[in-house]
């Protein structure tokens, strides 16, 4: 871990900036469920290099249900990234369980095809063999990663206001 030590205390509060996780054969951008509402993050890891978006979650269910597969879906096409979002399937209301998340570990391709649903009735495993030349092809087909502008962005917008010209009379 490059002499880097973690404290317990470091899984359970925010981080100060994006992980990558070098693999040997792929890089990997480290996040967490409640992250994928945050769609600069993953641009920041894809622009650094992540070829595979890792989220693992204990969404809760009623936004699960909202919310999940759209966002993974658009994190993986936007950045042209396969997501592998692990999570968790917990009890409902006779369970002690703190809340009741929505499962459905997902890998999604980086052109948005969803590979692998798990669903959330009972524990699931599947492997999955990731073809990293399908990140290349997304990414030369829809070349979104070459024509971001940060600069740009970071600047305030610029207000046009538009008014019905029959307001005026």
């Amino acid at each position: 871990m490059n002499g880097q030590s973690f404290e317990a205390s470091t899984v359970e509060s925010s981080g100060s900036r994006p992980v990558l996780l070098d693999l040997g054969s792929t890089i990997a951008g480290l996040t967490i469920c409640y992250d994928v509402r945050f769609p600069e993050l993953y641009r920041a890891l894809a622009l650094a290099g992540a070829e595979v978006l890792l989220v693992p979650a204990a969404f809760i269910h009623s936004t699960g249900k909202a919310h999940w597969h759209t966002l993974l879906a658009a994190r993986a096409i936007e950045n042209g990234c396969y997501v592998v979002a692990p999570a968790t399937i917990r009890g409902g209301p006779d369970s002690d369980d703190a809340f009741e998340t929505y499962g459905h570990a997902l890998v999604v391709s980086p052109w948005g095809e969803i590979l692998a649903d798990l669903g959330e009735d009972a524990p699931a495993v599947k492997v999955i063999e990731l073809d990293l030349e399908a990140v290349e092809k997304a990414r030369a087909t829809l070349p979104v990663l070459k024509g971001t502008a940060p600069a740009v962005y970071a600047t305030e917008p610029r207000l046009i206001s538009v008014t019905n010209s029959e307001e005026k009379q």
